[in-house]
């Protein structure tokens, strides 16, 4: 008990020295495959090259950003996320494709941990974040109808951000820990397929944001 106890006044003083700072922030969203500098660089780039045609959403959201008295800092926020995932597959007759293109909304909320490696002008993070679906009961049509779909799920985030005054500009990626395996069904030439895919792709994530 005298454990606990200590931990929660440590804890509670560490907290209490903090500076903290609040930002609104939001991002574009691109799906990439990996954490890797050729995907982020290849992303971005088709990102500019192509007028935004590979960015599949948008995320905004509030950041809270508490100051450790070292260079670490702790960042949690919660964001909206809107965004679509595309697959394609063959038919049963081998002859024609299925596009899906699911529409998602959910709220994530990432808890980061960050350490600052040139003061808030350069500073890296990492953390879970958590994703709750709002609109998973949709449907795709009258051909299609989806099955399964989870209401929870856990992925990880980490990136930079740059503060230069109030402006805040930021890069991360996000993968996941858990799936959220979406099944659907259609009918082609009288025969049901059962048409599966993972509805939490990898994104890379470009940002901007202005600190209150």
């Amino acid at each position: 008990m005298k454990k606990i106890l200590s931990i929660v006044l440590l804890s509670g003083a560490v907290l209490a020295s903090a500076q903290i700072s609040v930002a609104g922030k939001a991002n574009v969203l691109i799906p990439t495959s990996s954490a890797t500098w050729k995907n982020f660089k290849e992303a971005a780039n088709n990102a500019v090259t192509k007028k935004g045609e590979n960015i599949t959403g948008f995320n905004v959201g509030l950041s809270l950003k508490f100051d450790l008295p070292t260079s670490l800092y702790v960042m949690p926020e919660i964001y909206y996320s809107n965004f679509s995932n595309e697959v394609i597959v063959a038919n049963v007759d081998a002859s024609t494709e299925t596009t899906i293109k699911a529409k998602t909304s959910r709220v994530d909320v990432p808890v980061l941990l960050g350490y600052n490696i040139l003061g808030n002008t350069l500073s890296a993070f990492v953390g879970p974040v958590a994703s709750f679906n709002i609109n998973k009961d949709e449907n795709f049509g009258n051909f299609m109808q989806k099955v399964n779909a989870k209401e929870f799920t856990v992925g990880y985030q980490l990136g930079v951000q740059s503060e230069l005054s109030k402006l805040i500009v930021s890069a991360k990626y996000e993968g996941a820990f858990s799936s959220d395996q979406r099944e659907f069904v259609n009918t082609v030439a009288g025969q049901n397929q059962k048409i599966s895919y993972d509805n939490r792709p990898s994104l890379f994530m470009l940002g901007l944001g202005y600190k209150f």
